[in-house]
């Protein structure tokens, strides 16, 4: 059985090829998964494997960035250097300053 991430051979029609400007939180992302992998934290092979383990339901649904998002959390979670409660906790407060200001850049 394929995986979600196996997708070789299947027609998906033409490709994106138009430039897009990434949001904030994707160029985060990108930087926060750039340091962990070159501090030897999660190499670029775990996260394509935490990833590749979602299945379709969670894999589909989510975005590039989104995939990448939640693969680093459930890292940090499995190697112990943040809990969940830290994280919902840190998303809690993400949500609120979201609802009050419209804007998580900052912190």
């Amino acid at each position: 059985m394929r995986g979600p991430h196996d997708v070789g051979g299947l027609d998906f029609g033409p490709i994106d090829l138009e430039e897009h400007s990434l949001t904030f939180w994707e160029l985060q992302i990108d930087a926060i998964r750039a340091v962990i992998g070159s501090k030897g934290i999660v190499s670029t092979h775990e996260n394509r494997r935490t990833i590749e383990q979602f299945g379709h339901e969670i894999y589909d649904t989510l975005s590039y960035y989104e995939r990448w998002t939640a693969a680093l959390q459930r890292q940090m979670v499995d190697k112990g250097i943040l809990t969940q409660d830290e994280i919902d906790k840190k998303v809690a407060q993400l949500r609120t300053r979201f609802q009050e200001t419209g804007d998580l850049e900052g912190s």
